[in-house]
């Protein structure tokens, strides 16, 4: 997945999501350490770890996404490192005190030798003992094939309007979901233009991931539906994963 056409709607459609912070802030205070975040994206996270005082290596593959992120943090006055890297082949002369995982960002590995070769490279940078925390969202969907406006509209301060509509399609047999978003732009002058974008994500079952990992030399993990804790249920939006590596 390149990320370097899809940053700029992806800052715009994320960058109040607040729901994981207050969590990753809380798992990086008491781990103490220099964090390494994998997919920093825009660096939602990583501006917030560092605006706590959280010694942050941000791992991203996007060129843009991170130019995205350094200006977020310099609006802010901080300077979080930012590493252009893929999560399976990255190499860093150092071995972090905690790995960090959020908002999905596993799902962009889309088969079994991926996934297990970004993990045993995440192994590979931390001592036993280490803590991973991550989170993934419970695959459910909204109707397939079916283009819809999902309440997205953003103002331009020139004054246009930016609606974004998308559709889905599901391959259950990979486990991929891909998303197309047709982005419309309408000028103050009623000019209309469009932009398209195509956004593939691999969904995980619980046990596939506890299988995962210990494969890749992680412990049996410990497993939440909410930031807040408590059980994942059915009902249940968020799997959030508490694991060491061995």
């Amino acid at each position: 997945m390149n990320y370097d056409e899809f940053a700029d709607l992806y800052d715009h459609q994320y960058d109040l999501y607040r729901d994981d912070l207050h969590f990753y802030a809380g798992v990086a205070e008491r781990a103490g350490g220099r964090v390494l975040e994998v997919g920093a994206g825009t660096g939602r996270v990583t501006t917030f770890l560092a605006r706590r005082g959280v010694k942050v290596v941000g791992l991203e593959p996007s060129a843009r996404m991170i130019e995205r992120a350094q200006a977020r943090a310099a609006r802010d006055g901080l300077q979080p490192e930012f590493v252009q890297g893929d999560v399976r082949t990255f190499q860093l002369p150092e071995r972090f005190s905690l790995l960090l995982a959020p908002f999905n960002a596993l799902m962009h590995l889309y088969t079994p030798n991926e996934q297990l070769q970004a993990l045993e490279n995440l192994r590979a940078h931390v001592e036993p003992g280490t803590p991973f925390v991550f989170d993934l969202y419970v695959p459910r969907f909204g109707k397939m094939n079916t283009l819809r406006h999902e309440g997205e509209t953003f103002h331009t301060p020139e004054g246009a309007r930016r609606d974004v509509f998308l559709v889905q399609r599901h391959d259950k047999p990979r486990q991929h979901i891909t998303t197309e978003y047709f982005v419309d732009t309408t000028a103050p002058g009623g000019a209309l233009s469009r932009q398209h974008f195509t956004l593939t994500q691999r969904y995980y079952t619980r046990y596939e991931v506890e299988w995962l990992l210990r494969f890749a030399g992680f412990e049996s993990p410990r497993v939440s539906g909410s930031f807040q804790g408590g059980p994942l249920e059915a009902t249940s939006d968020v799997m959030v994963f508490h694991t060491r590596a061995i």
